[in-house]
């Protein structure tokens, strides 16, 4: 591996771990509430901000816009489904999806005139973690240590409204630094391959369980020329895969709340 190709892929590690650091908690959390698309709905959101901010001339030029912009958008997002969360219970997830698929058309709609939207719309999507630089993991880092000191400082602060706070803000971050999908994944992944999972250490097995999937999602990317964010999404699924097969003798009975210990 030439120092070329380490100098591209050494930012996108440490991108892939900024973000992990804060969604394989904020995953836990959600699957606890049984909220599966709202990570989902929110990066949508957010991206759905950033494309609102590309398409307005008096916007576009503002300093900073492609951050508080698609941040905006996202705190409306989760003010809403937290709002919803107290008047739609049996029907939160629902609304959630609901929510996402809108501002998925919404997207599209924005989009549909613009000549260079089937690239934007795929970048937003899919990411380019390959081509992060050093200066763009500033604030993210900044942003997660700040959000990890809370919740060790004050771990009930996920189980009320402010969850959806911490939510918008960590989510906005992410989706610019590598893609809707990649956000998703990330929550999502780890955290189920732990589910299950009754023994010692099951935050840093999930931490290890997302950073062995970035990892051979970024090697492979680079070896064979493939679409990072995709052969990342891949590589975590096989990774929560392989954990959850194995810890199978160490599954917990189907109605456990104790997701990660």
């Amino acid at each position: 591996m030439d120092m070329e190709l380490l100098g591209i892929l050494l930012p996108a590690l440490a991108a892939g771990v900024l973000v992990i650091s804060t969604h394989v908690v904020l995953g836990k959390q959600v699957l606890k509430r049984g909220i599966i698309f709202i990570d989902l709905a929110i990066a949508q959101v957010a991206a759905l901000g950033a494309i609102v901010a590309h398409l307005n001339e008096d916007l576009e030029h503002l300093p900073f816009v492609h951050m508080w912009m698609p941040a905006l958008f996202a705190l409306a997002g989760a003010g809403l489904i937290a709002w919803l969360s107290k008047r739609l219970v049996g029907e939160l997830e629902a609304m959630i999806g609901c929510f996402y698929v809108l501002a998925a058309v919404a997207a599209m709609l924005l989009l549909s005139n613009d000549p260079h939207g089937a690239e934007l719309l795929k970048q937003l999507m899919s990411g380019q973690i390959l081509w992060v630089s050093w200066e763009q993991l500033l604030l993210p880092a900044l942003v997660s240590v700040l959000v990890l000191a809370l919740i060790a400082a004050k771990p009930r602060v996920l189980d009320g409204a402010a969850f959806y706070l911490l939510f918008a803000l960590v989510i906005t971050l992410s989706v610019e630094l590598v893609g809707v999908y990649l956000v998703f994944s990330t929550l999502i992944l780890p955290a189920l391959a732990l589910n299950r999972y009754q023994g010692r250490y099951a935050l840093a097995l999930a931490y290890g369980v997302g950073l062995a999937g970035y990892l051979l999602g970024l090697v492979l990317s680079a070896s064979l020329d493939l679409p990072s964010g995709a052969a990342i999404v891949a590589t975590l699924a096989l990774c929560a895969f392989v954990f959850r097969i194995a810890s199978h003798g160490r599954r917990g009975s189907p109605g456990t709340e104790n997701i990660i210990d």
